[in-house]
């Protein structure tokens, strides 16, 4: 029987010579790229490709084989055991990526209505809000506007104090005081209603 040639290379390998490695995966990438791609269906190719699973693997032999303690007594029994180490890796990636695969969706395949609705606010929310800014600035002494105006803009506390010439601890003092009037008022105007049902 002939004697395989990568037999020398992976004696070589197996005694920690890094420069047989590269050969060594050079002849059988091919092989195990086939393996991945023969279980690679077409939905879970968007997540990984064979090269990943199998460069993944060869990463993790070589740490093995640098320190010299893992040993093969022919290119066949390495083959097998690259093989099954693939498959394994393989698996890990699928558990992975599975319940993406199983819940995505192309675009061209969701119906309009089930599209997730857009965060900008309904016409109902811009109505509150515009309600509330106002009974803000009703409630806010006119002194304090500036302050309320350069919030609401999204001015930072340090900035606003900055241009307003007030101590950040006072322009905390004021939202707060605001802020419980606003929650007052509401408080006030839902309790005699309910009274009266």
């Amino acid at each position: 029987m002939k004697p395989d040639p990568l037999d020398s290379l992976v004696e070589r390998l197996s005694d920690g010579d890094m420069a047989a490695a590269e050969r060594v995966f050079v002849a059988f990438e091919p092989y195990l790229r086939m393996v991945v791609r023969r279980k690679l269906s077409t939905r879970l190719r968007t997540k990984f490709d064979s090269i990943d699973i199998v460069q993944s693997v060869w990463a993790h032999m070589l740490s093995g084989f640098r320190d010299a303690t893992w040993r093969f007594a022919s290119a066949a029994q390495l083959r097998a055991y690259l093989v099954r180490a693939t498959r394994n890796r393989f698996i890990d990636h699928w558990r992975r990526c599975r319940t993406a695969v199983v819940r995505e969706q192309p675009l061209s395949q969701i119906e309009p209505t089930a599209a997730p609705t857009s965060r900008h606010p309904s016409a109902s929310e811009v109505a509150q809000a515009d309600e509330l800014w106002e009974r803000m600035l009703v409630l806010c002494p006119p002194a304090h506007r500036d302050v309320l105006r350069l919030r609401q803009q999204g001015v930072a506390v340090s900035e606003i104090a900055s241009q307003t010439g007030l101590h950040e601890g006072s322009i905390y003092r004021i939202l707060h005081t605001l802020a419980c009037r606003v929650s007052v008022e509401r408080v006030a105007r839902i309790v005699p209603s309910r009274q009266t049902t």
